[in-house]
Order: C-alpha cells, then structure tokens, then sequence
C-alpha cells in the first residue's frame, strides 16, 4: 500500500521533495538515518485519519545538499524550512532517530510551531556513562542489524531493486549522502547539546522506544521526558529495534494514533 503523491518545495539552498497521503489534521514526519528511501508503512496507518507530509531533510534522498551545513544552527533553519515545506504549522511533528534530534530542536525553537511532538529514540544526547553506538563506524553488514530487528527487510528496503547498473550506482551514491549527512548532524556520538534546550519545549510529547534498541539507551527516554517543560511520556515498543517505526510499523503508528487523539 501507498499510493502517496509527491511535490517539490523551494527553500533557501535549493528544493527538497515532499511525500503526502491522507486527509485531516496534519503530521509532519522527519525520518532518521537513511531517510526515506522508500515509503514506510508506518505512514500509510497513519494516513488512514491524518494527512501525513514527510519532506526530505538536507542530505536525505530527495533533500537538498548538507554540504553547506557546518554549524548546528545551519542544520535547525533547515529543518525549519522542511517543516514549513510540510505545511502543517501548529500540528504534531514526528521525529525519528537522527530525525528526532532536529524535531525535539524545531519544538524548542519555535513551541508555536509544533501542536504535538512524538520522538521516536532520537539522536541529541550523549553521556560516557550509557554512550551511544557509534553507527557511523560500523561495517556496512553490521549496521543493519544494529538498527533494526529487521536486517534483512531493512537491507531489501534500502537496496537498489533493478539491474540498471546506472540507475543502482546514482542509488547507492544517495545512500552514502545519507550516511555522510547524518555523520555531519550527529558528530561527534549523536550529541548536539540537545540537552540545553529540551527545557524549552512546552507541547505534549511521547517519547517511543524500541524495546531491543541497540544504538540509544532506553534511559536517555526518560531523562528526555523529564527534561522537557511540558507533559511527557515514554512508551517502550516490544520486540523493536532502534527504528521501532520499521520493525513495528503498526504498533509506533497505533501509540501515536492514540496520543493524537488525546487533543
């Protein structure tokens, strides 16, 4: 299932594409590591009562260059312009992963932007003492599993699905700009000083968790909640990896279903 339509957006820096299915209240989406290569199913449940926008952020497949972006600031505008791009200002925004990271930032940056914000074990944080998987340094075959719960439907999901041998090396080149661009937001370990800012966001939040994450503690879920300003709440998603929206797609978009609807 997807028969979601697409449209480019023009912002500072070139354009960037935009994905949309259903109708109703709006949820802007900012995927994680790879992107969005393919459409997920996970928003194909969720646009079965809300029109759901994802536009591509800077380095994703379907984004404008990160090549400029050197200092965090650069990254937060961009992800600011992929917001508007969207067009659902003052409806939920969801984050994931790496996507997370700059969602939990737009919220704090500008709270009237945001109505309702769900981060799905977002990048931001880092402590010595519970670090962080450095997913960047991983080979090719070892990071797939430590993503997801999925390798195998998650290699299929990424890959290249025809034998033009063109059409796969410009596929493959994508997906290394999104591993380079991630690298550039998340470096050094994920920590983008997140933590200065969490207190600045004042929407209702859920924080959802792969119950078998490998990259993201499960305990940074709770500092992230107490350390917002506004009601928050962690639900843990059994038998998930750190991309709970893929392994689980039918469970993350159900919580967030539920937390939506709540007003």
């Amino acid at each position: 299932m997807t028969g979601h339509s697409e449209r480019s957006a023009a912002v500072a820096g070139g354009e960037l594409r935009v994905w949309e299915k259903g109708e109703g209240s709006g949820i802007c989406w900012f995927a994680g590591l790879p992107g969005l290569p393919r459409w997920l199913p996970v928003l194909d449940r969720l646009a079965e009562a809300h029109r759901v926008a994802a536009p591509s952020l800077p380095g994703a497949p379907g984004g404008q260059s990160a090549d400029l972006l050197d200092e965090h600031v650069d990254w937060l505008l961009a992800a600011r312009d992929a917001h508007r791009a969207a067009d659902t200002e003052g409806g939920a925004l969801v984050g994931a992963s790496s996507g997370g990271a700059l969602a939990a930032d737009v919220a704090a940056v500008w709270p009237e932007a945001v109505g309702r914000l769900v981060l799905i074990a977002p990048f931001g944080l880092f402590d010595e003492a519970e670090p962080v998987a450095d997913v960047f340094a991983q080979r090719p075959a070892d990071r797939s599993p430590l993503l997801t719960a999925r390798p195998d439907e998650f290699d299929a999901w990424t890959a290249f699905g025809t034998d033009d041998a063109g059409e796969a090396m410009e596929w493959d080149i994508a997906m290394q700009r999104a591993t380079n661009a991630a690298a550039r937001l998340l470096w050094p370990l994920g920590d983008t000083r997140l933590a200065t800012r969490l207190a600045r966001i004042a929407c209702p939040t859920l924080l959802i968790w792969g119950g078998d994450d490998r990259v993201m503690p499960r305990s940074y879920a709770a500092r992230i909640a107490d350390a917002i300003s506004g009601p928050a709440r962690v639900e843990i998603v059994p038998g998930a990896g750190h991309m709970a929206e893929f392994d689980r797609p039918g469970a993350v978009a159900g919580a967030i279903a539920a937390f939506l609807a709540e007003g």
